[in-house]
């Protein structure tokens, strides 16, 4: 199950289009961006509910933000923004980016991740349907991670958003705080 929350910062803003994804729902309105927090980039409603049960299907348990469009990702990555609160916290644990988002397409996200010195180590998984040879050929270059096409079947793209939150939150040794 998905929650929706309005997500109200210490400044008094609201911000409407975030979602938060904990299992314990009664501490979502504890959650502290010091918590090794994986960023969803999906603008596609199904996408974003399909991706979350996948993942926690596949027994993650951190918190998990979602960012419906690229300025509203870099915004919460840097800092920046209603997010400029979060100023001094750890980077994302882990960024899950499609690459067909509007305001910022993904390859510019991934671009000014790569680009910025506090952020070019943290892992970026590329999850999208595109079947562009330019779009993988361009996302290696700017230093993705890892690069998945979303399967059409949805019981293969359950599992590979599942296999995908083992393998970079479980088995995969990141880097310390």
């Amino acid at each position: 199950m998905v929650e929706r929350w309005r997500l109200t910062l210490p400044s008094g803003r609201v911000r409407g289009s975030i979602s938060i994804w904990e299992t314990d729902v009664n501490h979502l309105a504890n959650i502290r961006f010091r918590d090794k927090v994986v960023l969803l980039v999906e603008d596609q409603p199904d996408d974003e509910i399909l991706t979350l049960r996948a993942l926690r299907k596949g027994q993650m348990t951190n918190p998990i933000v979602v960012a419906r469009d690229g300025q509203e990702a870099l915004d919460f990555v840097f800092c920046r923004g209603i997010f400029g609160e979060r100023a001094g916290q750890p980077n994302p644990a882990l960024i899950i980016l499609d690459l067909k988002l509007p305001k910022v397409d993904g390859l510019g996200v991934l671009r000014a991740i790569r680009e910025d010195v506090h952020t070019r180590l943290t892992p970026v998984v590329v999850l999208t349907s595109s079947n562009q040879e330019q779009d993988l050929t361009q996302a290696y270059a700017l230093g993705v991670n890892s690069y998945i096409r979303k399967p059409v079947d949805f019981a293969a793209f359950q599992e590979a958003a599942r296999l995908l939150g083992v393998y970079w939150l479980t088995l995969n040794c990141g880097l310390p705080d």
